[in-house]
């Protein structure tokens, strides 16, 4: 067998990471979110007013992107999709954002990016119920992704909860910082706080299990994008116009944080990351999206201790390290999976008149593919069994 070239090592190495990359994109993007938002919205900026900008400035970036590279891709719009678009739009840019920003106005960007760690239970316990993610708990792959799941909520706990003595880090070390955002908050507040960002992340648990439904039957991420972005503003307006009846000056924009904010959140974190997450979806599915969603507190505690030498807990590093290990054991358990879809829809591609009888086994979590070929009136068949432990 040939040995491969460095530069195909290399291009073998990127195809496969390339999801990985991917989601860690979008983590960094949406914690750099948190930070700007917060500013902007304690600079008085209206949250109904945001999410509508917001869209408004991803709709006008995607557009032109999808009509001209989703020309030849894009499906014919029924009913039933355009009804599934409309719930896309209502679930993630109007009910999610706007009762995240109402938590996240009542609390810290700390608390907040801390809360929707809940995202990857929610969003595994809805594609099992919606059969999207296959569990089998006698196997050890599906038990991977159960305790990696409930390992990240609760690193994701232990990060927020548990403060312990501080680090000094060598790069804040006699380094202080009047400015230091605080995770204290009012005990009401913080409760109001915690209850619409869980009622938000269930929100858009249901939009990422309902894009990746949507994708098998409009499979044009651009398209679909687009499409969320316009009908996000348009049913986003008609909250902003209830809730701010009456208030016009809500509707300015000022040269200040409040234009960079709902730029930079429209571009990267509602266009961008609508995009880069269905294709993600169409191949990993959407626990493997979420299963990441833990990251960006992780990201938001090294930014938060370099730029603005926030102090650091021991509660904050155990808790990143429990994250860690539980995101490897979903990510593994995820790889299985990919590894048994590969194979099927390999063996299907050369042999299409082939039968597959897929058998689990209780004790070894094997899968035993049976190969039913005719070939000149004789059936020749052949056993592949491969080992997913």
């Amino acid at each position: 067998m040939n040995k491969l070239t460095f530069s195909e090592r290399m291009s073998e190495f990127f195809k496969k990471g390339k999801p990985f990359f991917a989601v860690i994109f979008l983590q960094f993007g949406l914690a750099g979110m948190d930070i700007i938002s917060k500013v902007a919205l304690n600079e008085g900026m209206s949250n109904y007013v945001f999410v509508v900008y917001r869209h408004a400035a991803a709709f006008i970036v995607m557009a032109p992107f999808a009509i001209v590279l989703d020309k030849k891709i894009r499906p014919k719009m029924t009913i039933s999709t355009f009804v599934k678009l409309m719930a896309l739009a209502l679930l993630e840019p109007v009910i999610d954002q706007n009762l995240y920003i109402l938590g996240l106005k009542a609390t810290t960007a700390t608390f907040a990016v801390s809360m929707c760690n809940v995202l990857p239970a929610i969003t595994f316990v809805i594609a099992c119920i919606l059969r999207l993610e296959v569990v089998n708990l006698k196997c050890i792959r599906s038990q991977a992704k159960v305790i990696g799941t409930l390992t990240t909520v609760a690193g994701a706990m232990l990060m927020t909860l548990v403060k312990g003595p501080m680090i000094e880090l060598f790069w804040t070390k006699g380094k202080t910082n009047s400015n230091v955002v605080h995770n204290g908050v009012d005990l009401h507040h913080s409760l109001k706080g915690a209850f619409m960002i869980t009622v938000g992340c269930f929100s858009w648990s249901c939009f990422m299990v309902l894009q990746a439904i949507t994708l098998k039957s409009y499979p044009a991420e651009l398209s679909l994008t687009a499409w969320i972005c316009l009908l996000g503003t348009v049913e986003g307006a008609i909250v902003a116009l209830v809730m701010e009846r009456g208030n016009t000056a809500v509707w300015a924009i000022k040269w200040d944080t409040t234009l960079l904010a709902t730029l930079y959140s429209g571009i990267i974190c509602s266009g961008l990351a609508y995009y880069i997450q269905g294709i993600i979806m169409k191949e990993r599915g959407p626990v493997f999206v979420t299963a990441f969603n833990p990251l960006s507190m992780i990201i938001v505690a090294i930014i938060g201790s370099i730029i603005l030498a926030e102090q650091t807990y021991l509660g904050r590093v155990l808790g990143a390290l429990v994250i860690v290990a539980g995101l490897y054991l979903v990510v593994w358990g995820k790889s299985k999976d990919h590894k048994l879809s590969s194979v099927i829809i390999g063996e299907e591609q050369i042999v299409p008149e082939k039968k597959i009888i897929d058998k689990v086994s209780e004790e070894n979590c094997c899968h035993e593919v049976i190969t039913i070929k005719a070939t000149n009136g004789v059936l020749d068949k052949h056993n592949q069994t491969a080992d997913l432990s």
